[in-house]
C-alpha cells in the first residue's frame, strides 16, 4: 500500500497522440468523469465535458452554509493504487490527513460496540472542502472552455453528416437546446441506471448494454446539521469524544464531525447518512418528515439532543454501490461507445478515478 501524501511535482502536459487527435465527449463531471477527460486531453486528444449539475464534483460535493461546508456524498479517501498517488502529486497540499482514527461501530442504543482501532489506512480529505480536487483536475478543461455545466444530454445520435461520429442533442438549466457534433467516441460518466436510461431513450445498443443491468446502487438521504452555540477548539466536543462512526442503528449507517475534518470551521456541525436499506424504504417519503426521523436516530446514537441551528436535507438517488459491475470500466470499440464510474469496482473515491483512467485508456 503507498503512502498518501501528496507529494511536489510538475502538473502533466498535453503529448503528443498516438495517431490522429480524436474527440470525445465525456457525459458526467464527478471523479470517474473528470479522470477520463483530463487523460484523454494529456494524451493530445479534444475532450468536451457535459454535467447536468452547476458545479464538477459529483458525489464529492459539498454544500455551503453559514456556519461552513458540509461534505454531502464522499466523506473521504484512501490511496491504494500508485497510478492515484500520482495524479495526487500534481495538486501537492490540496489534499490532507484526517486524523478519524476513532471510528467506533455503534449498536442501535447508541453505545460502542466494538472500541477496536480502525484498519491503519490512512484517510485524506480534499480541502477546504471534498470536491476542492474534482475542481482542481477540472480547472484546465473549463479554462479551455470545454466543461459545459447546467448541460443535461438528453439523447445520443450518429451524425448524418459523418455517420461514423456522433452528435449530442443538450439541454440547459433554462430549457434552450443545443447540439455538439463531430466526435468519434462518447463516454458515459454516470451512474449505471442513468447510462442504461441514456442508452435507451437514444434508442442505441452497445455489447456491454446488458452488463449495466446487473449494478445495483443504494440511494442515501443525507442530513446536515450545525449547532452554532459549540466552537471547536473553545468548546472541546458537542457530544462523543469520537469524530466519525460506523453506525448500526436502523435508520443511520455513518456519522462525522465535520468540524474535525482539516481546514473546515471549527463549528460544531454533523454530516449524517442514513442506511441503505433505511433510505430505499423512505425514498419517496416527506422531507420533513425524513428529517424529524434522522434527527432522532442521530441523538440516540450521539447523545447530542439540543436543537441544531441549522438543519439541510439531500437525496442522493444513486450513492452507494451495492453490487458492482466487477470491471472498471465498459469499452465497445466498434461504436465508439464507453462507460465507467464508482459503480463498476465498488464504491469509494478511488474506484471512480481507477475506472475513469482505465476507460481513457482503453478508449486510445
Amino acid at each position: 500500500m503507498t503512502t498518501a501524501r501528496p507529494r511536489s511535482s510538475k502538473k502533466l502536459k498535453p503529448s503528443a497522440p498516438h495517431g490522429p487527435a480524436r474527440r470525445f465527449a465525456v457525459i458526467g463531471a464527478g471523479m470517474a468523469g473528470v479522470a477520463c477527460a483530463r487523460t484523454l486531453a494529456q494524451a493530445g486528444h479534444t475532450v468536451t465535458v457535459f454535467e447536468k449539475a452547476p458545479h464538477v464534483g459529483g458525489r464529492t460535493m459539498a454544500l455551503a452554509s453559514p456556519f461552513g461546508s458540509f461534505d454531502t456524498g464522499a466523506q473521504y479517501f484512501t490511496v491504494r493504487d500508485e497510478r492515484f498517488q500520482r495524479a495526487l502529486d500534481t495538486v501537492p497540499g490540496l489534499c490532507r490527513p484526517w486524523s478519524a482514527t476513532t471510528v467506533r461501530v455503534l449498536d442501535a442504543a447508541g453505545r460502542v460496540a466494538s472500541a477496536a482501532p480502525p484498519p491503519g489506512e490512512a484517510h485524506w480529505v480534499a480541502t477546504p472542502t471534498m470536491d476542492a480536487l474534482v475542481q482542481a483536475w477540472a480547472e484546465p478543461l473549463m479554462r479551455e472552455g470545454r466543461l459545459h455545466t447546467h448541460t443535461a444530454v438528453t439523447r445520443i445520435e450518429r451524425d448524418p453528416a459523418h455517420p461514423h461520429m456522433w452528435q449530442l442533442h443538450c439541454e440547459t438549466l433554462g430549457g434552450d437546446t443545443h447540439l455538439h457534433t463531430g466526435f468519434d467516441a462518447v463516454l458515459l460518466t454516470l451512474p449505471a441506471p442513468l447510462s442504461r436510461a441514456l442508452l435507451h431513450d437514444s434508442g442505441l445498443s452497445a455489447a456491454w448494454n446488458q452488463n449495466l443491468q446487473g449494478v445495483d446502487i443504494a440511494p442515501c438521504w443525507t442530513l446536515m446539521l450545525a449547532f452554532a452555540h459549540a466552537v471547536r477548539p473553545g468548546l472541546t466536543t458537542l457530544g462523543p469524544q469520537w469524530n466519525a462512526a460506523r453506525s448500526t442503528h436502523h435508520r443511520i449507517a455513518w456519522l462525522a464531525r465535520e468540524s474535525s475534518k482539516p481546514g473546515r470551521k471549527q463549528i460544531e456541525r454533523w454530516t449524517v447518512q442514513a442506511s441503505p436499506a433505511w433510505s430505499q424504504e423512505h425514498l419517496n417519503d416527506d422531507g420533513a418528515r425524513v428529517q424529524a426521523k434522522l434527527v432522532k436516530a442521530f441523538a440516540e446514537v450521539t447523545g447530542i439532543r439540543a436543537t441544531p441551528t441549522h438543519a439541510e436535507l439531500r437525496r442522493w438517488r444513486f450513492a452507494q454501490t451495492q453490487k458492482p459491475l466487477g470491471q472498471s470500466h465498459l469499452w465497445d470499440a466498434a461504436t465508439g461507445l464507453g462507460a465507467g464510474g464508482d459503480w463498476c469496482l465498488g464504491h469509494r473515491l478511488e474506484d471512480a478515478f481507477i475506472s475513469g483512467l482505465e476507460l481513457a485508456l482503453a478508449a486510445l
